[in-house]
């Protein structure tokens, strides 16, 4: 499994959102990205993790990034979460999980004998490059972790 580190190229990719429509990496060019994986929709760490990154998102714009969350489910699931919570940003589906596979956080915990994502995130520069990497992390410490960086207060490597 790959091994990503600060510094290292961001993979890029591309994924249907909630809606469908597909969302690249490189859509986002010249911002910052939270790209942050979750294992489930409604599940309570997962939706502690997408609500915190919620109540942080003007932060987040105002720095002038942008934020996406990646899990396994579809669309359909996708947009129930989504509105239940009001999340703010896209909710992108990486079904056959190659995304998940290409920034090393699937299949690395069990849970109820299935191999599951990781809670993990990055966030990605204006550059392109790995800013920040945190791979198992909690759901509060992914979000105060990531708008750390975004605010320029820390790099730190997980």
């Amino acid at each position: 499994m790959q091994t990503l580190k600060v510094g290292d190229p961001a993979p890029e990719f591309t994924l249907p959102d909630e809606n469908g429509n597909p969302v690249s990496l490189a859509d986002f060019r010249g911002k910052r990205i939270v790209l942050f994986f979750y294992p489930r929709d409604n599940t309570p760490g997962c939706t502690a993790q997408a609500c915190g990154f919620r109540d942080e998102f003007a932060v987040i714009q105002d720095k002038n990034a942008v934020v996406l969350g990646v899990s396994g489910q579809g669309a359909k699931s996708h947009q129930s979460f989504k509105a239940k919570h009001s999340l703010p940003f896209p909710l992108l589906s990486d079904e056959d999980h190659s995304v998940s596979v290409k920034y090393g956080v699937w299949g690395e915990k069990r849970f109820m004998g299935r191999l599951i994502t990781n809670r993990s995130h990055f966030v990605i520069g204006p550059d392109g490059k790995l800013e920040d990497v945190q791979v198992g992390v909690s759901p509060g410490d992914s979000v105060k972790l990531a708008v750390s960086t975004i605010r320029g207060q820390t790099k730190v490597s997980g």
